[in-house]
């Protein structure tokens, strides 16, 4: 009896001192693992009697599970604010503003609230067992909203068919409203009201962007469908044509003019907008001055004009599969600011004195006056390093060892060597995608991008770092990339060593980073590549501009901005501005005011982001819409509850077996192993198997693409059993005419189109 009380009294113990923990915890989320290291809980046993109490606190009510095995108490007011989420599904959300979780609301408790209003709520008691659900009361401040879809008119009323994800039902369309469109157009809608009493939303139409499923009108419905422009204003065109290069005399005297020095570009074929260029020359004491020159974009481009707030608002160019949609108008972008042959340019430099193991032995920033002799392509470049021969072979070489070396000790200090495939496309003059190629990163890209980011490392330092270390730094835009999610970090760690990976998943950035590089290059050419690196990417944080200097995690630096880009990023554009200011001893800038724009600017990168993926999953269900019923091997690059997603080895196009089409078993959610395990048979389909699929469903309006397995008890289906509506309907039903390459029956090309999609430089996006 005795040993027996002891122990109810120590499990007492244990849950008050449970109970003393979560009182004190006013907001923040907390696993068992955090209680017990809090509480003194050191046994597996206290430990999981400590997990099986928080489990009960959150049956009763006293928790919230906010995720399975994460908790935080439930610190809510009756009537609360937050911002409205909706779904198309029906499961909306509302987001509060005290806790930042999210609280389902029906449908029929919404008042029609949309996606993004500001709404205050009602949350209802709670009641053990069921999530706690709210109310809209009150929609506090509507957002202003745009849907884009495909008109259908008929004689007494229209109404747009939506492709969006936020909104399940029609938009009823005023004929007064149309702007003139007819059905089939492919339309942005701005919904005007939503009476208490109507099914439906009642909207106008703001643009016509062309007929459903042509090439042109369908990625202007990307763009629009992000709130990105996909067109420029006339009147900034107007202002940016009045604009002279004027590279006057008395310009010239007061920059530093390298004219006479060794200058040339090397960027993409396709290329039109020249930002950098690199220089080179041997000095007398046996090194050499290798400059990075940029285009001085803010020489021309000055604060709070109708060229600068229009920069401002798009903050980047967008890089879609076919077109670039350009930041700033194209007379500054690849006429005057950008890098041409055998024209004088101003340009903003970062000059290193460098030895031949290319360590830096000084460096110093100004304004000058460049002048390059050679425009190369990538491919150009390539040549020359491979063969030794071509023009300015000497200076391509040198640069090229030195690139090397930089890299070398790069890897060596800490930086994550992630070299994924960029897909592109062979595109016809319809904008039909006939055929897939992989942008490979050579030497010369590497070349390229180990300068940039010495140059960026240079001016991010030159401010962050001031000289005398009294001084506060002044304020600036850094470029930061935060630690890794240290949960995944140590959930990819385990993973790993079942393959005979070993990662370290605590210890000093360079410890950890050195390890991910190990298993990165020991994983490539085997069959958990794509699984294991996969991961990797996955544990990693966003890159984001901001005020706040925490470092570069993924390349190992210290202090890192953007300083190389400004004809397409405008926080280039920003840098400059204040490289300049605090070289001629300006005094700081505003700090909130700077880390609004930081903030904008992330947010435009990442919507862009988003476009660019979009557009190239378009492409990709296109592409495969000519190719339904082929087989093909792939490897699954995704696992969530509703199926698998697998990569094509032939293209890399992505697609989704559903899980109602995995008919031998019911199949399980393991997020831990990322892996779906049917409850019968324990058959496993996890991230990096390989597998066989047949192409299903090619559905363009959804962007989705969709494959059945096939196997040894699944033989491929025969195309009339094989669930439509295919792309290829959908782009007969809109009068397109397809182009169909020709396949053989193992599923091989038979030949590709040699004409390129556009490349961009957006892998230079570090």
């Amino acid at each position: 009896m005795a040993k027996s009380s002891k122990k109810d009294n120590q499990s007492k113990r244990l849950r008050e001192a449970v109970d003393t923990y979560v009182s004190c915890q006013e907001s923040g989320t907390f696993n068992y693992k955090q209680v017990s290291a809090a509480v003194g809980a050191a046994t597996p046993m206290q430990q999981r009697s400590v997990a099986l109490y928080l489990a009960e606190l959150a049956f009763d009510g006293i928790l919230v599970e906010v995720a399975p095995g994460k908790f935080k108490t439930p610190k809510r007011a009756v009537v609360a604010t937050g911002v409205f989420v909706r779904r198309s599904n029906g499961k909306n959300s509302v987001i509060l503003d005290d806790d930042n979780e999210p609280i389902f609301v029906a449908e029929r408790n919404s008042r029609h609230a949309l996606n993004g209003d500001r709404v205050s709520v009602s949350i209802a008691a709670h009641v053990k067992g069921k999530d706690p659900e709210a109310e809209v009361l009150e929609i506090i401040e509507k957002k202003d909203q745009t849907f884009i879809g495909t008109l259908r008119v008929d004689k007494h009323y229209a109404y747009l068919l939506t492709d969006s994800k936020f909104l399940a039902t029609d938009i009823f369309i005023p004929k007064a409203k149309l702007k003139g469109g007819v059905t089939g157009d492919k339309a942005v809608v701005r919904i005007t009201e939503w009476p208490d009493d109507a099914k439906n939303p009642i909207g106008e139409v703001i643009d016509i962007l062309g007929k459903t499923g042509e090439n042109t009108a369908e990625i202007h419905a990307i763009l629009a469908e992000f709130g990105l422009p996909y067109r420029y204003p006339e009147a900034v065109e107007k202002a940016a044509e009045k604009i002279d290069a004027g590279i006057t005399d008395e310009v010239v005297s007061q920059r530093e003019d390298l004219r006479g020095v060794t200058t040339f570009t090397i960027d993409p074929k396709d290329a039109k907008d020249f930002d950098d260029a690199l220089s080179i020359r041997k000095l007398n004491n046996g090194n050499y001055e290798v400059g990075v020159h940029i285009a001085d974009v803010t020489h021309y481009v000055k604060p709070d004009t109708i060229i600068d707030r229009e920069a401002k608002d798009r903050a980047t160019s967008v890089y879609l599969v076919d077109r670039v949609v350009p930041m700033l108008p194209e007379h500054l972008s690849n006429g005057i600011c950008s890098l041409r042959p055998d024209e004088d340019k101003l340009t903003f430099s970062v000059i290193f004195e460098m030895d031949e193991n290319a360590k830096v032995v000084k460096s110093r920033i100004a304004r000058t006056v460049t002048r390059s002799v050679r425009r190369f392509t990538y491919e150009e470049a390539q040549e020359v390093i491979e063969t030794g021969k071509g023009d300015y072979a000497e200076e391509i070489l040198t640069l090229d060892t030195m690139a090397k070396q930089l890299r070398e000790r790069r890897y060596e200090n800490g930086s994550v060597d992630f070299d994924r495939v960029e897909v592109r496309f062979d595109i016809d003059e319809n904008g039909h995608p006939t055929g897939v190629y992989f942008k490979e990163s050579k030497d010369a890209n590497k070349l390229i991008e180990e300068f940039m980011l010495l140059a960026n490392r240079t001016v991010a330092t030159a401010i962050g770092l001031p000289k005398d270390k009294r001084k506060k730094a002044k304020a600036f835009v850094y470029r930061v990339h935060d630690m890794p999610d240290q949960e995944k970090l140590v959930n990819l760690s385990s993973l790993a060593r079942n393959f005979g990976f070993k990662i370290k998943p605590t210890g000093t950035p360079k410890e950890v980073n050195r390890s991910l590089n190990k298993m990165l290059e020991g994983v490539k050419g085997r069959g958990e590549e794509n699984f294991l690196s996969t991961l990797a990417i996955r544990s990693m944080a966003k890159a984001v501009y901001t005020t706040e200097n925490i470092g570069h995690y993924g390349l190992g630096f210290d202090y890192y901005t953007h300083f190389t880009s400004p004809i397409r990023r405008y926080p280039d554009m920003m840098v400059h501005r204040l490289l300049d200011r605090y070289l001629n001893g300006g005094r700081s800038v505003n700090v909130e005011k700077l880390e609004d724009e930081c903030k904008h600017s992330s947010n435009m990168e990442q919507l862009a982001a988003n476009a660019e993926r979009a557009s190239i999953k378009f492409k990709q269900v296109e592409f495969m819409g000519d190719h339904l019923g082929e087989v093909y091997s792939g490897v699954i690059s995704g696992v969530t509850e509703w199926g698998l997603y697998v990569e094509l080895d032939e293209n890399k196009c992505e697609g989704l077996v559903p899980v109602r089409d995995l008919a031998d078993d019911y199949y399980d959610y393991d997020e831990k192993n990322y892996c779906l395990v049917g409850r019968r048979n324990g058959n496993r389909y996890r991230l990096g198997d390989t597998v066989k699929v047949q192409v299903a469903r090619a559905n363009l309006d959804k962007k989705q693409l969709d494959f059945v397995l096939v196997d040894e008890k699944n033989p491929p289906r025969s195309l009339d059993t094989l669930a439509a509506p295919s792309v290829n309907e959908v782009m007969r039903s809109s009068g397109k005419k397809q182009k169909h390459s020709s396949r053989r029956s193992d599923g091989k090309s038979s030949g590709r189109s040699s004409s390129k999609s556009k490349k961009s430089k957006g892998s230079r996006r570090k």
